[in-house]
């Protein structure tokens, strides 16, 4: 009766059982057939050829107790067959089922603690990211204010320099303006003996004669107030002698063509 429950794969399970016992069987008495010829052997060769003899003696033995335990583990095994019945079906298919479930859900698992993990990461970089811009921006805006204090401290500085420096010229002006009056009122009198004031006019004398102050003053002023034509007419209020003087020692030059003119030499040029 259970032979007849099996199916035929059931059926071609037990036959392949029972073949390979009846192939363990065959090799073994064909393994003994061996041993039994090793042995006659033995015994009729001499002791040279003793040692390579009880080698493969062992070896073959060996083998056989392999072969005979592996014999006795397939006697003692009893196949386990399956009936393939639409509940045992049912039930093997619920079980791949379950185990599918449970292997994607391990995976499903893993993939929303890796996205978890992910979205953390992204949230705290985006952090950074704003952060990062809003100090690039108060970076900005503080460069900017400082460039401008830059610039207007610079033009504002260079300005003031400049005035100083324009300032104190002009005092180095006024005092070599004053020393040179000095020197000349002093040295070079008018010819009457008396020194000229600005604020002082000379009666005595029918023309007004001015001092050599006066004449290098109006000379100078000729030449940068009228650089073109810097020449200036010899009035009768010019000392002949004085104007020699200034033609003599190369302070002043006579016009090329009109000898009643004179310039101050551009000694700045």
């Amino acid at each position: 009766m259970n032979q007849q429950d099996l199916g035929p794969d059931s059926t071609s399970d037990v036959g392949d059982v029972t073949n390979t016992e009846e192939e363990l069987i065959r090799e073994c008495e064909e393994m003994w057939k061996d041993m039994e010829e090793c042995q006659n052997k033995l015994s009729l060769t001499g002791t040279e050829t003793l040692t390579d003899l009880n080698a493969k003696l062992s070896l073959l033995i060996m083998q056989v107790k392999c072969l005979t335990a592996e014999l006795s583990q397939w006697q003692k095994k009893t196949p386990e067959i399956i009936p393939l019945t639409e509940d045992v079906l049912l039930t093997l298919g619920k079980e791949e089922f379950q185990k599918l479930r449970h292997d994607l859900e391990m995976v499903l698992s893993t993939m929303e603690s890796k996205n978890e993990k992910l979205k953390e990461d992204l949230e705290r970089e985006q952090r950074w990211l704003d952060e990062q811009q809003q100090i690039m921006e108060s970076l900005n805006v503080l460069h900017n204010e400082l460039k401008n204090e830059v610039e207007t401290f610079s033009e504002s500085r260079i300005f003031n320099e400049l005035k100083t420096k324009l300032l104190k010229v002009k005092e180095y002006k006024e005092k070599l303006l004053i020393t040179l009056g000095e020197f000349l009122e002093d040295h070079f009198p008018l010819p009457d003996g008396s020194v000229k004031k600005k604020k002082k006019n000379i009666q005595e004398s029918p023309v007004q004669l001015i001092t050599l102050h006066e004449m290098l003053e109006i000379l100078i002023n000729r030449l940068f107030d009228v650089p073109h034509d810097p020449y200036v007419k010899i009035s009768d209020s010019f000392w002949p002698p004085y104007v020699e003087l200034l033609l003599r020692n190369g302070i002043a030059l006579r016009h090329p063509e009109d000898p009643t003119q004179v310039r101050l030499e551009a000694f700045h040029q």
